[in-house]
């Protein structure tokens, strides 16, 4: 289906593209599955808004929350007081657990948390997501129905790829939608806290925000060092990492080399 700029149009035709779009692959998502498509929710605005439009253009689907364990605590209360009838799905790792068992916290480069916590699920299926150009120059470069990398049975419809940050706004008042209190505090995504993607200056301000997930980043990096120091006297562990200790560990992740105490133990790949 071809897309058209909808900046010439109004909130009611892009609206109705959008339904179109999720009428127009239904039949493909129905021969995928009978439950129809997967829908990708996190609560966020963007989810908010392609949940509504599943809703009412009347196509059979399923919802599903990804828990993350490093969700921002508004954000569970958020989702669990206004959707509860959307599946919430829970990791069988936890952030803590992830970050001990590679030995380090997820990173630009690693981001082995996304597939463990954010993107599983939806295999086999048609999955829509409110995903969207506007977003970041990464995203822009996607198209409104693409196949997952890893898993070729596992397809995505973006309806809403063409949309702008004031759109998706614009639905929401327009359509009383509820949304996450964040949002008024000025916080413009809603993602995971500590996530690396947002630079030093968005993590430093969700660590001042939810303390409590700065200690327990900084609890799991200390199981992270034992559990390296333990393999690498068992002989069992090629060097990838070093850090003095884990504050240097946790001072790199936020802050980048420059903060490690030791400039020839920052980054050491084989």
């Amino acid at each position: 289906m071809a897309l058209i700029d909808n900046t010439l149009f109004g909130t009611e035709y892009r609206v109705d593209m959008a339904m179109q779009r999720l009428k127009s692959f239904e039949q493909k998502a129905l021969q995928m599955n009978p439950d129809g498509y997967w829908v990708a929710f996190s609560g966020g605005k963007d989810s908010i808004v392609i949940l509504d439009l599943v809703r009412k253009s009347g196509v059979k689907h399923t919802a599903h929350f990804n828990l993350t364990t490093v969700d921002p605590p508004e954000l569970i209360g958020f989702v669990r007081e206004n959707y509860p009838d959307v599946k919430r799905e829970v990791p069988t790792k936890s952030m803590y657990r992830l970050i001990i068992y590679n030995m380090m916290p997820p990173t630009r480069i690693a981001r082995y948390c996304c597939d463990e916590l954010k993107e599983r699920g939806g295999v086999g299926r048609l999955v829509v997501t409110g995903i969207r150009w506007a977003e970041s120059l990464q995203r822009s470069k996607r198209v409104m129905v693409e196949s997952c990398y890893k898993h070729k049975s596992k397809v995505f419809l973006h309806p809403i790829i063409d949309w702008t940050d004031a759109d998706v706004w614009e639905y929401i008042k327009q359509n009383n939608l509820p949304y996450c209190s964040l949002y008024d505090e000025g916080w413009k995504r809603i993602g995971c806290i500590g996530c690396p993607m947002g630079g030093t200056k968005s993590m430093l301000r969700q660590f001042e925000r939810w303390p409590q997930f700065e200690k327990m980043y900084k609890r799991a990096m200390v199981r992270a060092m034992e559990r390296k120091k333990e393999l690498e006297l068992r002989g069992a562990l090629k060097r990838k990492l070093e850090f003095m200790n884990a504050e240097d560990m946790f001072r790199w992740w936020v802050h980048g080399k420059e903060a490690t105490s030791d400039q020839s133990q920052i980054m050491i790949f084989d």
